[in-house]
């Protein structure tokens, strides 16, 4: 068979992957039944849904012609690496790391500096734009985990709040 669109097909196949590995590692949890669901039920159904939809978008990526074939562009580096970046800024500022004498910022100080090292991927960077975003997640982020749900994590840097 003939590819005739390789974007299509490409993420199709990574659907199709990730779906069943997220499938297969919920076999490691009790799934139960449809009226007393266990712990694996919902990342089972999810991973098996996936795998479904990357199938579906493997076969129109086959059947469909496309004009030029989408082919693949290169590899968009700059916003991969910052947003890889971001996310591993978060862990650690969220919650420290203690092996290397760092404390933990906690949820405010992680949401500022992953919205400032996140939002460089971009074209343009407005440092105005960029901090009333990162006010907004905060506020909306403390709100929905802190005051709502009750989590117990660090809000603000351990040398503030003792």
């Amino acid at each position: 068979m003939n590819i005739k669109s390789q974007k299509d097909f490409f993420s199709g196949l990574f659907y199709t992957v990730t779906g069943a590995a997220f499938a297969y590692g919920a076999t490691n949890y009790t799934v139960g039944t449809g009226a007393r669901m266990g712990p694996g039920y919902f990342p089972l159904l999810l991973g098996i849904l996936l795998a479904i939809i990357g199938a579906f978008v493997m076969f129109k990526s086959l059947t469909v012609e496309t004009q030029d074939g989408d082919k693949i562009g290169s590899w968009a580096w700059k916003p991969l690496i910052f947003i890889i970046a971001g996310n591993v800024l978060f862990g650690i500022l969220l919650g420290g790391l203690p092996s290397w004498g760092l404390p933990a910022m906690g949820l405010i100080v992680a949401i500022f500096g992953t919205t400032l090292v996140v939002s460089m991927a971009g074209e343009t960077f407005k440092l105005k734009e960029v901090l009333i975003l990162a006010t907004i997640l905060s506020i909306g982020c403390y709100g929905a985990f802190v005051l709502l749900l009750k989590l117990q994590f660090p809000v603000w840097p351990t040398f503030i709040t003792g």
